[in-house]
């Protein structure tokens, strides 16, 4: 049990940066939104950003899985390790960077956004800085300093955040002459209107650059060092899991890829294919609630689990986890998707016409949840390549699907696309780990907590109530009586703690007999 309370300790200490982070961004999307109401303004700054994922993966060729799993095994050899890994991954990320700020005209033209090569550059730059630090964030998680970790990343985020403030409501106000007369000569000296959403990707690059400095401490003592039998030991080690990971991201950015050029002209009318992808990829940033509670869990598990790689009680950790994991998913699924009445106001008013596919990208990143957490069997027994041949089979059912329905269902097409795609990878993942490492999972409830949850929110949108004073507490009524009966079905969990905390609370009220006299 100390395991499991270790585990859901740095799961919550993670989830702060995680959780507040990606809070944070998505308070950027109302102020986006509005600053840039025609959607298709947004178009390139969503399709542009969705390249980084992948650019990171290219970078990084997943080593930091690499480093956890080895210096786990050679700790006296640490620093080594440390070593080979990001000297790896600096050589790749400044060679790839340097190669797409040349060719970035050729890149913008090739993409149809001819004259922002700039901001392709700095997607190039962004991507690099992320993957430089990812290994040494990931050395933070290994020597479990959780605290260091959370640290910087909740100071990148706040810059990032008062950049894009300034840059996107500040700067504009001083130069079009709204106040501050006197700072409008400093103003002009950087400020050009023209590159508009541009300033958010400017805004990340500068903060991913000060990263270097909060996290010197955690570069000490690295010097470039490729040794030719230890850079293959990693990399056959991380290559097929950037495979994995790549088929993966693949997996989930096809839809903003292919919707533009896909979508028929006029599908939606009066919108562009453009003011579209900008809908859309607005509207899926609501789904970050779901991945976010995935991505806090992720930064605690690798390390969690592969220090107990060898534990007999390995396979029932992981079922437990795996269920109350689930338990947490479907509630975040619920609430969410019962309340986008009043959640959806958060995005600008032209954007909300695509909130109809939120609940099925939030369950599409459940299922895919729960692939990544029951995916440990792969990485615990050394039989990485099973992951890429799952994510590859994922990532083909997207590509065949967005192509076969965006034609005839839009954007909603995009996102039944992406949901049958994590139901089968999770589905094959779990029966391969079956046969090659059997965990008791607790299917039964699994399956009932997802249709319970589907079932509610289907039949709550067939109630359609355009009061705000009525839906809001109507469908948080709905939301609470189905977490009480969550809490029935989990009686036989939760009365035991809570009678344990009554205890605790009753000794804490008993007066010691001592200081009766």
């Amino acid at each position: 049990m100390s395991g499991f309370k270790k585990l859901a300790s740095d799961t919550a200490l993670y989830g702060i940066s995680t959780i507040l982070g990606r809070m944070l961004y998505w308070l950027m999307v109302p102020l986006h939104t509005r600053v840039f109401p025609r959607t298709g303004e947004m178009a390139s700054n969503v399709e542009l950003f969705s390249y980084v994922p992948v650019l990171l993966l290219v970078y990084t060729l997943s080593l930091e899985t690499a480093f956890f799993r080895y210096a786990s095994r050679q700790k006296e050899d640490k620093q080594k390790v440390f070593n080979e890994t990001l000297s790896i991954v600096l050589a790749i990320s400044v060679i790839s960077t340097a190669l797409i700020i040349l060719l970035a005209p050729q890149i913008a033209d090739w993409l149809d956004y001819p004259g922002q090569e700039t901001f392709i550059s700095w997607v190039a730059m962004i991507a690099a800085t992320d993957a430089i630090v990812a290994i040494p964030f990931a050395r933070l998680r290994v020597e479990n300093k959780a605290r260091e970790f959370v640290k910087a990343k909740l100071i990148n985020i706040v810059i990032n955040v008062a950049l894009n403030v300034f840059f996107l409501v500040i700067c504009p106000q001083i130069y079009n002459g709204d106040y501050l007369l006197f700072l409008q000569p400093a103003i002009d000296l950087f400020y050009d209107p023209s590159v508009g959403p541009g300033y958010i990707f400017l805004a990340n690059l500068i903060a991913n650059l000060v990263y270097f400095v909060l996290l010197r401490k955690t570069f000490a003592g690295f010097r470039f060092q490729l040794d030719k039998p230890q850079v293959k030991v990693l990399l056959a080690y991380s290559f097929p899991l950037m495979l994995t990971a790549l088929a993966g991201s693949i997996n989930m950015l096809t839809d903003r890829w292919f919707l533009r050029p896909l979508l028929p002209e006029g599908f939606y009318p009066g919108l562009t294919s453009e003011d579209v992808l900008g809908i859309y990829g607005n509207c899926y940033k609501l789904s970050v609630f779901m991945t976010l509670a995935i991505q806090s869990f992720k930064f605690a598990a690798d390390p969690f689990f592969f220090s107990r790689a060898e534990d007999k009680n390995a396979p029932g950790l992981l079922a437990e986890v795996n269920k109350w994991f689930i338990i947490i998913c479907v509630i975040i699924w619920v609430g969410i998707s019962l309340n986008l009445d009043w959640i959806g106001l958060f995005i600008g008013k032209t954007y909300r016409q695509g909130l109809g596919v939120v609940p099925i990208l939030l369950l599409a990143n459940l299922v895919l949840g729960v692939y990544y957490n029951i995916a440990f069997w792969f990485k615990l027994s050394d039989k990485t390549a099973y992951g890429t041949v799952i994510t590859v089979l994922g990532a083909g059912v997207t590509v065949i699907l967005n192509v076969l329905l965006i034609p005839i269902m839009g954007y909603m097409g995009c996102a039944v696309a992406y949901l049958v795609s994590s139901v089968v990878m999770c589905v094959t993942c779990y029966l391969l780990g079956e046969k090659h490492y059997p965990v008791p999972y607790d299917v039964f409830s699994a399956l009932i907590y997802v249709f319970s949850g589907g079932l509610l929110i289907y039949m709550a949108s067939q109630i359609e109530i355009s009061n705000l004073w009525v839906s809001i507490p109507y469908h948080m009524l709905l939301f609470l009586l189905y977490i009480g009966t969550m809490l029935v079905m989990e009686r036989k969990t939760f009365g035991p703690l809570l009678a344990r905390v009554r205890n605790r609370g009753s000794r804490k009220n008993v007066v010691p007999e001592s200081n009766n006299r």
